[in-house]
């Protein structure tokens, strides 16, 4: 059994106090709901995200929740709204991860988190994996494993890309989170068929789908794909809340590490950026073309109509 860890359960002194006063305040607040919500009956809950690799690792992702006993399985993949953010993050805590005949032990982070890169002996195409452990129902996640003569791939931008905001920035991600229902989010016309298109133009080309938002809504943002034709595809999205070091993480700071990930992991690739010129994806894609010339086909910017545009 291979041993990885993101988080220890019990973490030293010295890094407890290095963190930053908000993401101590949250852990304390933390420690003193769960044990009083698990006497409630609250169970922890294994929250699969779509991962991917090669035929040699996989990138594991998921996150384990505290949920009500009433959302515990099947209300996993039918919370909407603010209710996808009533639970608590169980931290430090082991999760297994059976990737064919290998298994490997994770622990999450201090926000639940599982992110990590496992052996895997794993053929190209759409796989699966197992994650369990004991007090929660197994689940399976989709992996998509990457051949190694894949050349091309998509990265795409979510909101004002693939799904219509027309909110002002500040409400954008409140209303989107957790006010409005997933079926009431339009997909943006033609882009479901620009990216059929491209998947059928390049078969073995995966799709990546980058955004700023919370992980609490990778459940429902995958039902939407899938409602409006889009292709299936892993999400690169990010977790909110205090840091180590700041009171929220950045945004921009997300998508710039995250390219940067993808052009490591895949040096011989060439990406398709798709994005819009609400905010800050031209600036993104242009400094990543600029350090990475030979790893970029081609930047798409969707323009904006000048509503959409001054509302952004």
């Amino acid at each position: 059994m291979t041993h990885g860890s993101k988080a220890d359960a019990h973490v030293p002194e010295v890094l407890v106090s290095s963190l930053h006063r908000a993401a101590r305040v949250e852990d304390a607040v933390h420690e003193f709901i769960e044990p009083r919500l698990r006497r409630r009956g609250w169970r922890d809950t294994i929250v699969p995200y779509t991962g991917y690799g090669t035929s040699s690792w996989v990138r594991v992702m998921a996150r384990l929740l505290l949920r009500r006993p009433e959302q515990q399985p099947a209300g996993v993949h039918a919370v909407r709204g603010w209710r996808s953010f009533a639970t608590l993050p169980v931290s430090g805590e082991i999760v297994v991860i059976d990737v064919g005949d290998r298994q490997h032990e994770v622990r999450t982070d201090r926000g639940g988190n599982i992110d990590v890169v496992v052996e895997a002996a794993l053929e190209p195409g759409w796989r699966s994996i197992r994650l369990h452990r004991v007090g929660a129902e197994p689940v399976e996640a989709p992996v998509r494993i990457l051949a190694p003569d894949v050349r091309f791939a998509v990265v795409s931008d979510v909101d004002d890309t693939i799904m219509v905001t027309a909110l002002p920035r500040p409400l954008l991600a409140g209303w989107n989170t957790f006010v409005l229902d997933e079926y009431a989010r339009a997909p943006v016309p033609g882009m479901a068929v620009l990216y059929e298109r491209l998947v059928t133009a390049h078969p073995d080309a995966p799709v990546f789908y980058l955004s700023t938002g919370a992980w609490n809504v990778a459940p429902a943002l995958t039902r939407f794909l899938s409602r409006n034709l889009y292709p299936p595809g892993p999400l690169l999205l990010t977790d909110w809340g205090p840091t180590t070091d700041r009171w929220f993480r950045s945004g921009q700071a997300h998508k710039r590490a995250t390219l940067e990930r993808l052009a490591g992991e895949f040096p011989d690739i060439r990406w398709l950026l798709i994005g819009d010129d609400g905010q800050h994806d031209q600036e993104i894609y242009g400094n990543f073309v600029a350090s990475h010339p030979d790893n970029v086909a081609a930047v798409a910017i969707r323009q904006l109509s000048p509503t959409q545009s001054v509302l952004a």
